[in-house]
């Protein structure tokens, strides 16, 4: 993501915010917000990794009761 200091300095001058003001402003964000904000690319790969983990838990759990179960039938017979 990239912004447009320029212009970004530009609207804050026309909204009465002094240009020195402005162009600080404009640049604080460029080089300090704009690097920590998520993007939908980092959202994708949280969500995957998730995804994963749920899967891999969801296997585990089954893989237990699976083996509970097979223990149980065999303690029966």
């Amino acid at each position: 993501m990239t912004i447009d200091t320029l212009a970004y300095s530009k609207a804050l001058e026309a909204a009465g915010v002094d240009r020195n003001a402005a162009e600080a402003q404009a640049e604080a964000r460029a080089s300090y917000v704009l690097p920590q904000l998520v993007t939908k690319a980092d959202l994708d790969v949280a969500i995957e990794r998730l995804e994963h983990r749920l899967t891999v838990r969801v296997i585990s759990i089954v893989g237990i009761f699976d083996a509970a179960l097979f223990a149980l039938l065999r303690f029966a017979h």
